[in-house]
């Protein structure tokens, strides 16, 4: 059997890819099917890769160019605990190599808006640039504030009768207002989404595979964060707030403040209040579905809002939560086309295809952008044309 060559490799550039990934050596091992001693050994610089061994792990694990391998040393670039410190340290180090790669995926995108728009935002109006939060003025006035600012009133909202309408309606005001809204099912399920900020093109990533009433959620959570300046990940579990510490907690309690207040108005939701039941156990299902449903929300975020005015007991609250959660399903399946479309910010989507038809883009660049392969891009272009994302 001829002997195969080994490739010249830095060890740190090797480190740094699996480090990027937040994967252990024992990981990495699992995935090449090698000894967990040759990894070590390349990384050490005691051994080399060779060059078939290579390509696995830079297209088929660590998804990068094989180019960069043969980089003299790491190239610099942000990593998650750089820029997301308002996720406790523990939890930052459990972040999956998926996750990674959607976050990575995400700073892709923004690159890649900034030459689809020669640099500026297309949106007349910019949320950010026109509205601040703050964590010293009052979250009803600023929640309404943001409502004012993304064109959205309650007799509208009322009106959409379905979590996925009200899902399509936040994002495209959102959009409308500059920010871009992505979309993915993450493989890590504990996390929500997240956001990165930008001078003129602040994004957000929403992890698809929750429902339709808790992507609206992350949708605002995230937006208060853009609104704060501040880059943020969001987690499922709500407990992950109270391993924070200082500013950081502080923040996150803030943005889901904000979130829950712009999706239900004080006002509103007190003159609902006035027709229930005065006693909590005399509250139906019903009457949680029935505020569910005018918000757009789940029922849990209803009853979180009594238990915190004081109206509704904790512990009973724990366990229709728990039972309710269990009745929860995942984000859809569905048509293949329809749900790559609903990943993509239609605004990104549609300049992808504009800039094809322009000739500026060839098919694969156009497919690349888009994440397809392009045998699929006859398939999803029209989608994106007639903006059908959900």
């Amino acid at each position: 059997m001829p002997r195969q060559e080994t490739v010249a490799v830095q060890p740190s550039v090797l480190r740094w890819a699996r480090e990027s990934l937040g994967m252990a050596i024992p990981e990495v091992a699992e995935r090449l099917k090698r000894p967990l001693a040759d990894i070590e050994r390349w990384e050490s610089g005691d051994a080399a890769p060779t060059y078939a061994q290579l390509e696995k792990l830079a297209y088929g694990i660590y998804k990068r160019p094989l180019a960069v391998f043969f980089l003299p040393e790491p190239p610099r670039e942000l990593q998650p605990k750089w820029e997301f410190r308002t996720l406790p340290e523990a939890d930052l180090d459990t972040l999956s190599r998926d996750t990674h790669l959607q976050i990575r995926r995400a700073h892709a995108h923004q690159l890649a808006l900034g030459e689809l728009f020669e640099g500026g935002n297309p949106a007349p109006r910019r949320i950010w640039q026109i509205l601040s939060l703050s964590r010293t003025r009052s979250i009803a006035r600023q929640a309404d504030e943001v409502r004012d600012a993304l064109g959205i009133d309650m007799e509208s909202q009322a009106g959409w009768s379905s979590d996925e309408r009200a899902l399509k309606a936040w994002r495209k005001a959102i959009e409308d207002a500059g920010v871009f809204v992505f979309k993915n099912a993450f493989k890590q399920k504990d996390i929500s989404g997240f956001c990165l900020t930008d001078a003129e093109f602040p994004l957000i990533y929403l992890n698809n595979s929750t429902t339709k009433t808790r992507q609206t959620f992350s949708l605002l959570h995230e937006l208060a964060h853009l609104l704060l300046d501040v880059r943020g990940i969001g987690k499922l579990d709500p407990s992950y707030v109270d391993r924070m510490r200082g500013k950081a907690q502080a923040i996150e309690r803030f943005c889901n403040a904000v979130a829950a207040a712009v999706l239900i108005p004080e006002d509103d939701f007190r003159r609902q209040m006035a027709r229930l039941p005065p006693h909590p156990e005399d509250i139906t299902e019903e009457h949680f579905a029935q505020l569910a449903c005018r918000y757009g929300v789940s029922r849990e975020t209803t009853l979180r809002i009594l238990v915190d005015q004081g109206r509704f007991p904790r512990k009973l609250y724990e366990e229709k939560a728990k039972t309710w959660a269990a009745q929860q399903k995942d984000g859809d399946g569905g048509n293949w086309f329809a749900s790559q479309n609903a990943y993509l910010s239609q605004r990104f989507a549609q300049a992808v295809v504009q800039q094809h038809y322009r000739q500026r883009l060839t098919v694969e660049q156009a497919s690349d952008l888009l994440g397809i392969k392009p045998k699929n891009f006859a398939g999803i272009e029209q989608r994106i044309l007639q903006g059908s994302g959900a």
